[in-house]
């Protein structure tokens, strides 16, 4: 979070009282919009955990999300090496934009993100009633699921072994698919895997 003696360290006078607020999720890093702070909508969010800004157009204090309930609450809060711009983390409530989309840069999720909601999306099908094969596989059980895990692994190493770097492509996507179905299975995050490797590699 950000401290108060870097809330009077920033640069206000470069940008005319103005900050520029990068919004990004906290867990899929996704960059979900950008804005301006003045200094008492900096204030406000650090009170309140939601983010609020200074509008340009309506030249009032607006907090994202007080319309709509798409809030976005502040997780974390780290200013550039020339404390003259705001990187803030957050938990999004549904999406940001204003066009119904999750982000205002719709076009720009990297790899690492998908990943994130592709791990939304089979966690969604659990509860979803359809004829899916991913529902079908939550409904088959928590055994049947290992034993596709244990499949497609053996699947991946019999690739990887004949040096065919295709089907070795093919197998593995097969295998993460059918890993994190069995991660949701068990009520498991991908970050939480992620914190693991983390403190392994520290």
């Amino acid at each position: 979070m950000l401290k108060k003696n870097i809330l009077s360290n920033l640069n206000w006078n470069k940008t005319n009282g103005l900050i520029p607020a990068i919004i990004q999720h906290k867990i899929s890093g996704q960059i979900l919009m950008h804005a301006y702070m003045n200094q008492k909508s900096l204030k406000i969010t650090l009170k309140t955990k939601k983010v609020t800004f200074f509008s340009r157009t309506k030249n009032r204090i607006w907090t994202k999300g007080e319309t709509t309930g798409n809030f976005l609450y502040i997780k974390k809060i780290k200013t550039d090496c020339d404390n003259d711009t705001l990187l803030i983390l957050v938990q999004p409530v549904y999406k940001t934009c204003h066009l119904n989309e999750y982000s205002c840069f719709k076009k720009t999720i990297s790899d690492f993100t998908f990943l994130y909601l592709l791990e939304n999306i089979l966690d969604k099908k659990k509860n979803s009633i359809d004829s899916s094969y991913t529902y079908n596989l939550y409904k088959s059980g928590l055994k049947r699921i290992t034993q596709k895990v244990g499949e497609e692994a053996i699947e991946t190493i019999i690739a990887a072994n004949d040096n065919n770097n295709k089907e070795t492509m093919q197998e593995t996507a097969d295998l993460i698919y059918h890993l994190i179905v069995l991660l949701k299975m068990k009520n498991i995050n991908l970050c939480d895997i992620i914190q693991i490797l983390r403190k392994r590699n520290s």
